[in-house]
Parts: structure tokens; sequence; C-alpha cells
């Protein structure tokens, strides 16, 4: 027996889980053979329900399936690209031939978290079986509970494979786990452990005792000293929000955009906070207009704060019930002022969507028919048809999201809309022309004419759109989802091209998603 061997004295003070540890014997936590799935088709979305077909992977290429995960490594330029590559990343698929299932799983729930999708995330690894997890898992399962603080979440899985991971963070959530499962001393210990080793900054291994002190009644008092924390990572942002511990404002303030996407998705975030990062949030797609509408509410009708806090709520108020319609406009065009997210937009949509459609408004159809667009509310903005003039861009953004069209759209138009562009680089008309092109609402001369009044070459082909290309010519919906999102990937509508949008438009359209197709290329001239 090696001399490191606990005593029979050190084994009777030891918790249960330490005693499981040194000994190798299994944790508690196990699921029936009975019970047992399969990870060979993992999701959250059924075909049924929205989702893409469960074999659409299946038979493509293990490598290209990889290396487009792979590339889906963040946010992405488009609210309506976000939204394509949440729903086929969420989608309940089979796995590639010649992909392990778990890596697939765990490929899949890691681009949700960079999205800040960590909801969605934290669905799809609930979907394996914590005894299948592997290291790749575990580290995107970590990052989503974590994200969306519920830190418990993931105890399951840390008390069946502890060596998943020998980190700093990871020491801690085993010490929480071990707390919140009434081994009070064992949890107490290793995280005095972890604060004299120094396996963990001192502010994250106090954040964890707070934490786990409040698995039992009462429990010592842990003072959280911010003083000398220069960055507030996820895993403080998530142990302070569940706590209640305030943030310095300087410091929350110098967090990521991926701290405003956590703030919306957990319930124990200041109300305040949650409606400022809305607004980020609704405009990259984490959020629906009506979600935004009804937190707004929500934090209008609450009693905590201030009428100066609540101005941008009771500007959106105006805007679906002031008794004029001029009226209702101006409280619109107020929380647009110095919209950089596009959240502001979303959040009109439906209050955009309500007013008449009046000829003394014309000024104010381009923003109204792009807020309408930002929430898929085509129908209703195609009612301003009757009042824009050919060559605006309301007129602009109407060609492109027309449900239906009969024929193509006049090259005379596109032509006075780029004779007036003021964009820089004209860039909107060069999204304007990939658009229409790309949903085969432009003759073939008529588009080469106007590619090089622009000088673009739409057609110069890449490694990217050759297999974009290919998706669309095999009618694979979900690839073509999945490498769209690769194109648009990014944090500014600068970072993309109208070559890129050319190609994206047209494979959605050809595959049979020329909804997505309108609604990207829509936003594209909007926000271009």
């Amino acid at each position: 027996m090696p001399s490191s061997f606990p005593s029979l004295r050190e084994l009777e003070s030891m918790e249960a889980d330490e005693i499981n540890e040194v000994l190798g014997l299994r944790p508690k936590f196990d699921i029936p053979a009975a019970a047992r799935r399969s990870a060979a088709e993992v999701g959250v979305i059924s075909e049924a329900e929205g989702g893409f077909a469960a074999g659409s992977l299946a038979g493509q290429p293990a490598r290209l399936v990889l290396a487009a995960l792979r590339a889906s490594d963040g946010p992405v330029v488009s609210r309506w690209g976000h939204i394509l590559l949440r729903r086929v990343l969420a989608s309940r698929l089979d796995t590639p031939r010649g992909l392990d299932p778990v890596d697939f799983a765990a490929l899949r729930a890691r681009a949700l978290n960079g999205m800040g999708e960590a909801v969605v995330a934290r669905a799809l690894v609930q979907d394996v079986d914590g005894g299948n997890y592997n290291n790749a898992l575990t580290n995107a399962a970590f990052n989503s509970y974590v994200a969306s603080a519920d830190l418990l979440g993931m105890c399951p899985v840390a008390r069946l494979q502890p060596s998943q991971r020998d980190d700093g963070e990871w020491e801690l959530m085993l010490a929480i786990c071990s707390a919140y499962l009434g081994e009070a001393r064992g949890a107490d210990r290793r995280l005095g452990r972890a604060l004299g080793n120094g396996i963990a900054p001192e502010i994250d291994v106090r954040l964890a005792q707070r934490f786990a002190g409040a698995a039992g009644e009462g429990g010592r008092a842990v003072n959280i000293e911010w003083d000398g924390v220069e960055e507030l990572t996820p895993w403080r942002f998530a142990l302070s929000r569940a706590l209640g511990v305030e943030i310095p404002a300087g410091l929350r303030s110098s967090g990521s955009a991926m701290l405003d996407y956590s703030e919306v998705l957990i319930p124990a975030s200041p109300l305040l906070d949650r409606v400022a990062a809305s607004d980020r949030a609704g405009g990259q797609g984490l959020m629906s207009s009506a979600a935004m509408v009804d937190l707004y509410a929500q934090f209008w009708a609450s009693d905590e704060y201030s009428q100066e806090d609540k101005i941008a709520a009771g500007l959106l108020r105006q805007a679906y019930a002031a008794r004029t319609v001029t009226a209702r406009v101006a409280a619109m065009r107020e929380l647009w002022e110095g919209d950089e997210t596009f959240g502001r937009h979303v959040l009109t949509a439906y209050a955009a969507a309500r007013l008449p459609v009046r000829q003394d408004l014309v000024e104010d159809a381009a923003p109204l028919i792009a807020s309408m667009l930002s929430a898929g509310l085509d129908r209703s903005a195609m009612r301003w048809g009757s009042v824009v003039s050919e060559g605006t861009e309301g007129w602009a953004l109407l060609a492109i999201a027309q449900p239906e069209r009969s024929g193509p759209v006049s090259s005379g138009a596109v032509s006075d809309f780029i004779s007036d562009d003021l964009s820089e680089g004209q860039r909107k008309s060069a999204f304007l022309v990939a658009g229409l092109a790309g949903l085969g609402r432009l003759e073939a001369d008529d588009f080469a004419d106007l590619a090089d009044d622009l000088g673009v070459n739409y057609s110069r082909s890449s490694a990217w759109s050759d297999k974009i290309g290919r998706a669309a010519q095999v009618d694979n919906q979900a690839l073509v989802a999945l490498l769209a999102g690769v194109g648009m990937q990014g944090t500014s509508w600068d970072q993309m091209t109208p070559r890129q949008l050319y190609h994206i438009v047209s494979a959605l359209t050809r595959v049979g998603l020329s909804a997505e197709a309108r609604m990207i290329a829509a936003e594209a001239v909007s926000r271009g």
C-alpha cells in the first residue's frame, strides 16, 4: 500500500466524495442501463418543431463539418444570420460519419456559447448522458452553465467525472457541488486549500465560499473585496449575479459583449442592467422583439427605479400608446437615435407595424420598414409600398423583402438608388445589388452592368463560396445554413462584403430558405 494512502483516522474525517476519489470508487450519480441515451443524435429542436432534418449532415464529409464548426467561434454580424445559425446548431442532428458523436455535440455547444447562446448550449449538452462526456464537452458545458449562472447544473457531470478538468475554476466548482450535497466540511476544506495554495485568484475563491455557504443554514460570513480586481470574468460575473453581490460600475462597464448576453439570461440580474443589455442582445438576435417589449414593460411597472431610469421605457410606451400617430413616430425616432446595436429598431418592430400608412410619414418610411423587418414582419412592411418612391431606401428594403415577386426589379430604379447613396463606399448599393441578384430579382445583364458600375466582382470564388455553392447544388439546407453562418462571422457589418452576401443569399434561396435570405439581405441594406 502506498505511503501516501490515508490512515483510518484520516478516512474517518473525510467526506464521501473525498473517500471516493482516494479509493477510485464511482460517485453517487449514475444512469441505469435502460435509461441511457445514444449520443449519435443530439439536439434541442426536432424537424417537426422547426429544426433541420436529422440526417442533414450525416452523409457530409466529416472534415467539412468539422472545419465549419471550428470556424463558428464567435458572434455573427447579422441578426437574422444569428437566428439561422442558432437554428441549425440546436437542431436534433445525426452525427456525420467519421466524427465522434460527443465531439460533434461539443463543437455545436462551443459555437452556441461563442454566439452568446448559453441557454441553448446548456440545453444541448443536457441531451448527452454525463457518463459520455469528454474534455471538450465538459468545457463547453461548463462555459454554458457559468454564462447562464446555473452553476449547480454542472454538478451531476462534475461529480461523475471529476478528473475531466484540472484548473482553479473547476476545483471551485467541485467544492460548490459538494456543499450542495450536504458535504459542507469537505467543501470548506477544499475551498480553504484553494485559497491557501493560490490555485485560483482570491476573488474567485471568496465568491465560491459565499456561494457554497448559502447551501447550509447561516454559514460563516465571507467578505467580497473588489480592490485590485482588474477583470470581470464570466465566473466572477455569474457568481456575483447569483449572490446579489454588487459589481463595481467601472468593472462592469469594461466587460465584454458576452457579459451583456449573460445579463439578459440571468433572472437574478438587476432589472435595470438587464434592460440596458437587452438592446445589444436584441440587435444580435438573442432576444425577440416581443421578449424585449416584455422586459421593458416589466421594468416600467417596477417601483424600484426612478422615472429618470425609465426614460427609454416611457418612450416605448409612447411608441405604442401615444394619442397621435405623430407622437408615436417621434417616440420611435428618439429611441432610434444613436442605435448602434440595431436593438432599438428590434424593440419598436410591433409598434411600427401598428402605424397607419400615410404620405406625411414617408420621411420615416425606411427606418419604420427596417424596424418591422427586424422582427420578420414583412407583410406589415409591404403596406408602405404605396407611398415610398422608387430609388429610395424604403423602396430598396421592400424590393428585397417582398415575399413573392412576378418580375425582375427595374435596373433604372436601382441606378437611382446608387446615385443617391451617401453610405461609405456606396456599401448600401452594393448590398442591395447583392441581395436582389441572389434572390433572382435582377436580369443577368442588369446585374453585370450594375456590378461594373459599383466596381464589385460578385462572382469571384473562394474555398468558402465553392463549398456553400456545392451545398446548395445538392439541396442541403442545414449545410448551407451552417456555411452561411461561417460567412457572417464578425462583430460589425464592416467585416461583411457584398460578395459574401451575394453567395449567402443565392445559396439560401436555392435551397428554399428564401425567407431567411430576404431578411438577411434587407438587414444588410439597412445596416450596411
